[in-house]
């Protein structure tokens, strides 16, 4: 099924909130840096978020998962944010967006 117009707008509103969403140990944000697997918005203002980290280990993991939830909740307080963390598939550096790696200077 395929999902009506309103709901594909929410999720790249939600993808553009993202793009404010910076790792600051590399200063890009977390969508170049191709953290962001999956946004799903469902019409009752929930917001599904899978995301990865750099490494399971990462030590500003959890601060990055508060700035996913509070970026969205600033322009949405009424939506329900729900930020899932996987590591499988493991992020590698091939999932960085073409302007992330020239903002790294790759």
């Amino acid at each position: 099924m395929e999902k009506n117009q309103e709901i594909k707008n929410k999720e790249a509103e939600i993808w553009n909130i993202l793009k404010f969403v910076m790792d600051p140990e590399v200063e890009v944000n977390i969508v170049d840096l191709g953290l962001i697997y999956k946004v799903e918005f469902y019409g009752e203002g929930n917001v599904d978020i899978l995301m990865t980290l750099s490494t399971p280990a990462c030590p500003i993991g959890d601060a990055i998962v508060n700035n996913v939830v509070e970026a969205i909740k600033v322009k949405h307080p009424e939506y329900e944010v729900d930020v899932q963390l996987t590591f499988d598939p493991p992020w590698s550096a091939e999932m960085i967006s073409e302007e992330g790696k020239m903002l790294l200077g790759m």
